[in-house]
C-alpha cells in the first residue's frame, strides 16, 4: 500500500498486529516517528514490540517503557527509541528525556503521543488503533495517517 492519505485497515488478531509492526519496521527511517494512539489495551505495545523485534531479532526483550519512559534498541542499522508518554504532564518533559536527540540518532516509537500537543515530530506516521466490539475481543481498526516524509511511502502489508 502507498500512504498518500489516511488508510484504514482491519486487524483480525494479534498476529495481524505483529505483521503490521513488521511492515512498518521495514519502512521506518532515521529521523522519523511512529505515533501510536489508542486506549489502554488497544494493542499499541504489541505493535511496538513486533516492530522492534523485526529490526533487532525475534528474541529481543522488549519491556513496556511505562515506568522507565524510554527504552533504546539498536538493530539492522537503525537506532530505535521507544517512548511511553502516558505519565508526562507537559510536552517539554518529552524533550527533557531525549526525544529530539533520539530523532537525531535514529527513529522513535511514541505511545501516548497526544501528550506532545502541537509538538509532534514533523516526519511521522500516526497509527490510530481502535478495538472493535467482537466476540473474541481481538479485532482492531487501524487508521494510518502519514505526515512529512511518510507521505507517499510504500508499506508492504498484504493479506
Amino acid at each position: 500500500m502507498i500512504l498518500n492519505a489516511e488508510t484504514e485497515l482491519r486487524l483480525a488478531g494479534e498476529a495481524d498486529t505483529a505483521r503490521l509492526g513488521a511492515a512498518l519496521a521495514s519502512a521506518l527511517r532515521a529521523g522519523e516517528a511512529i505515533c501510536l494512539y489508542g486506549p489502554l489495551g488497544a494493542g499499541k505495545s504489541t505493535l511496538a514490540r513486533a516492530l522492534i523485534r523485526a529490526r533487532t531479532g525475534p528474541d529481543e526483550d522488549v519491556p513496556s517503557p511505562t515506568f522507565t519512559l524510554v527504552q533504546f534498541y539498536e538493530g539492522d542499522g537503525l537506532a530505535i527509541a521507544h517512548f511511553d508518554l502516558y505519565r508526562l504532564a507537559s510536552p517539554d518533559e518529552a524533550y527533557e528525556i531525549g526525544l529530539e536527540e533520539a530523532l537525531d540518532d535514529g527513529a522513535v516509537l511514541i505511545e501516548w503521543p497526544e501528550r506532545l500537543g502541537d509538538a509532534l515530530p514533523p516526519h511521522r506516521l500516526e497509527v490510530r488503533i481502535t478495538p472493535e466490539p467482537a466476540a473474541d475481543d481481538s479485532v482492531r481498526r487501524v487508521r494510518l495517517i502519514p505526515h512529512g516524509a511518510w507521505e507517499g511511502r510504500r508499506v508492504e502489508f498484504g493479506s
